[in-house]
């Protein structure tokens, strides 16, 4: 990942009207991630911004017809927001398939109606945890659209954690334990329905984490919990 988002780094700062950076700052983060300045100038450029999209996997780049199976081709749309759309023109049987579909389809930017760019800075501010009202005030975004875009990306960074738990720590090591409700919108929109509570750790040490959903919260089922995914030995530091 860090290598694509150098490349479209210096594809950027290569562009015509890109203020250059002294002492050679590039437009990434220390990490090697990509900062602010980075998506402001690369959605500059709609179709680098969409291949750079594409590349990450945050669009589809291949995308089967629902109607004959076929792969639908990618195409230019000037009077569509995105710019481009999937379209199949296949003939099956002697006629026309002639179906069109979002580039957004089955992807980050589903069913939403703010562009692409306003969608990379607004899950880029959510996932570095700044304030909402802070978001709200450098984007003019309503809290009704902060709120929704919170808990979608919080559900996310749920599967994520779920996917790569481990059993942690040990003896001389500590862990954090906490218990939190993870409510699910409708397509991003409306308010949070049925929420999912979830348990879940982090070592001090190291980072590593583990996280699962409960049923209860009762202390037989923590308590059960605690002995699957928390090594023997471990000092264990809990708020619930």
């Amino acid at each position: 990942m860090q290598e694509i988002i150098a490349k479209y780094e210096e594809r950027v700062r290569s562009m015509e009207n890109v203020p250059g950076c002294s002492y050679g700052r590039r437009m990434l983060r220390s990490d090697g991630g990509p900062n602010r300045s980075f998506f402001f100038y690369l959605f500059a450029d709609k179709a680098m911004a969409i291949e750079f999209l594409k590349e990450i996997g945050l669009l589809r780049r291949t995308m089967q017809c629902d109607s004959c199976g076929q792969d639908m081709t990618w195409s230019v749309r000037s009077k569509l927001n995105d710019g481009y759309i999937w379209r199949c023109r296949r003939r099956v049987a002697g006629a026309a398939c002639d179906r069109d579909t979002s580039i957004r389809h089955g992807s980050w930017f589903q069913l939403s109606n703010l562009t692409l760019h306003e969608i990379m800075l607004l899950t880029y501010d959510i996932v570095c945890r700044e304030p909402a009202h802070q978001i709200q005030n450098e984007y003019c975004f309503s809290a009704h659209t902060l709120a929704d875009w919170g808990m979608f990306c919080r559900e996310t960074m749920l599967v994520f954690l779920e996917s790569c738990s481990v059993k942690i720590c040990g003896p001389n090591k500590t862990v954090q334990i906490d218990e939190s409700k993870f409510g699910r919108p409708r397509y991003h929109k409306g308010h949070p329905v049925k929420g999912q509570w979830v348990f879940g750790g982090v070592e001090r040490e190291s980072g590593e984490t583990f996280l699962v959903p409960v049923k209860d919260r009762t202390a037989g089922t923590l308590m059960a919990i605690i002995g699957d995914w928390i090594e023997p030995g471990t000092t264990v530091i809990s708020d619930c």
